[in-house]
């Protein structure tokens, strides 16, 4: 390998692996902050829910729009513009007045994460050949990590002493880094290579209008499910009619995508075990982490009484294991491939959750720590090798919607787990206590808290259950 490549894979890899730490900063550290918001503004739990839903919606929407528009301005171009949208969003975050208005500048920096997370790997896969591939993204899991692991105590410590909003302005200047240094390191591509040319046609936008409605409508069915169908007769209607308008969604979006020339979801590539496998393992073992990313600190702060930087710390356990572990796994997958190690990872992340639901208002926090460190290796050994796999048996071109497929299975782990989460908890802590929200929890509501939060944490063990399975079952991936 000479030397201009090495330091062509070293300003690719440092410049995706500082984008990934700044937006896993900015996502860890809101999650400790969001009591503190939901307190500030005396918002219910569902409304709060929504400055990490609009967020995780904006990005799941917007990944497969950015990775199909690589091949019309370039990955470069679309990567260091996404930084600089989410810098101008974070520091409008910090300004936010209201719920309303810091919900709708979560939406501005999403749009940001989303054109950075949709090219990313493909960034990476771009300058590392097939067989480092898993050591490249194993290194982007130990900035993810970082970035996870320093959230939690940086929130924690400027919730104590200062205030909420600066958490949004940690991730302003390493944003304005990024842009500066992705315009320096990402030079124009050479268009006359075959592999690196940039191909233009047209672009599925019905079938862009109709992912997002039917994403939209998803989520907006999953999260005021206890209200719209509990509420009155009137509203069950309204329920029903929903849930019809998001299966007919579904399916128009699906048969458009089955006639496009074009489409925005590669149908193709899903037909393939390996891939499809990928994407679906992904998400559902995103959708376990935020399960337990979402309730936990309110666990910690309600039950446990800890302060907001106590709850970092315990937090902290969970990435600290990922950035030790996560190299590791990027090099067994090189050795062994992805089947064993990535699935042998949720199974760890089955067990980590299965111990979580024996917590109780008497569990010491370095217990809470501990069981969320089983968490954090069994998501460290899973991450790496199934990003690896999924990149590893496509072709240059189809690269950069790989990346924003896998991005978008993430984010939609995210958005189902974080909808699932909330409303599970809501519904079995409401029917506990005669109605309440979790904004209305006192002490002597322990009780019902704790089995609200067992009753989560098994149906999230039920996911990763499922995708131990269908892990096991990808098959190999192509040479």
């Amino acid at each position: 390998m000479n030397t201009a490549f090495m330091e062509k894979h070293t300003q690719v890899l440092l410049l995706v692996a500082t984008g990934v730490f700044m937006s896993t900063l900015d996502s860890s550290m809101l999650n400790v902050a969001l009591p503190s918001i939901m307190k500030n503004f005396s918002a219910s739990l569902a409304l709060t829910e929504w400055v990490v839903l609009i967020y995780l919606l904006t990005i799941t929407i917007m990944l497969l729009v950015w990775g199909n528009l690589t091949k019309k301005y370039g990955q470069e171009k679309i990567y260091t513009t996404g930084a600089l949208i989410f810098s101008i969003g974070s520091f409008l975050c910090f300004l936010g007045s209201g719920i309303y208005l810091l919900i709708f500048f979560r939406f501005i920096q999403a749009l940001g994460a989303s054109m950075m997370m949709a090219v990313g790997p493909a960034l990476i896969k771009s300058v590392f050949p097939q067989e480092k591939l898993g050591r490249g993204l194993g290194m982007i899991g130990i900035a993810t990590s970082l970035g996870l692991m320093s959230g939690p105590a940086l929130s924690g410590i400027l919730i104590r002493w200062a205030n909420w909003r600066l958490i949004f302005l940690v991730t302003v200047p390493i944003g304005l880094l990024v842009y500066f240094f992705g315009k320096q390191t990402c030079q124009p591509r050479n268009t006359t290579s075959p592999d690196a040319q940039i191909i233009k046609h047209p672009f599925d936008s019905l079938g862009a209008l109709l992912w997002a409605c039917a994403i939209s409508m998803t989520l907006i069915m999953t999260t005021h499910a206890t209200a719209i169908c509990c509420s009155s007769k009137a509203d069950s209607t309204l329920f029903i009619g929903g849930i019809c308008l998001t299966l007919v969604l579904w399916f128009v979006f699906a048969l458009n995508e089955l006639r496009q020339p074009y489409p925005l979801l590669p149908v193709k590539l899903f037909r393939r075990r390996f891939f499809f496998m990928a994407m679906l393992s992904g998400m559902l073992s995103f959708s376990v982490l935020f399960f337990v990313l979402l309730l936990t600190p309110f666990y910690l702060r309600a039950v446990k009484r800890l302060s907001a930087d106590q709850t970092g710390y315990v937090m902290m356990a969970l990435p600290l294991c990922v950035f030790f572990v996560s190299p590791i796994a990027g090099r067994l997958h090189d050795r062994i491939g992805a089947k064993i190690v990535a699935t042998t990872g949720l199974g760890i992340c089955l067990v980590g959750l299965l111990l979580l639901t024996s917590i109780s208002a008497v569990t010491p926090p370095l217990q809470v720590a501990a069981l969320l460190a089983v968490l954090g290796f069994g998501q460290a050994m899973f991450l790496s090798p199934n990003s690896a796999a999924a990149l590893a048996g496509v072709n240059h071109q189809q690269a950069g919607v790989t990346s924003s497929l896998l991005a978008t299975a993430r984010n939609l782990g995210m958005l189902t787990g974080t909808a699932l989460a909330g409303l599970l908890f809501t519904l079995t802590f409401s029917g506990l206590t005669g109605g309440l929200d979790m904004k209305d929890f006192q002490p002597e509501y322990t009780a019902q808290f704790i089995v609200s939060l067992h009753k989560s944490f098994q149906a999230a063990a039920v996911i990763a259950a499922v995708g131990v399975a269908a892990s096991w079952w990808r098959g190999k991936t192509p040479a």
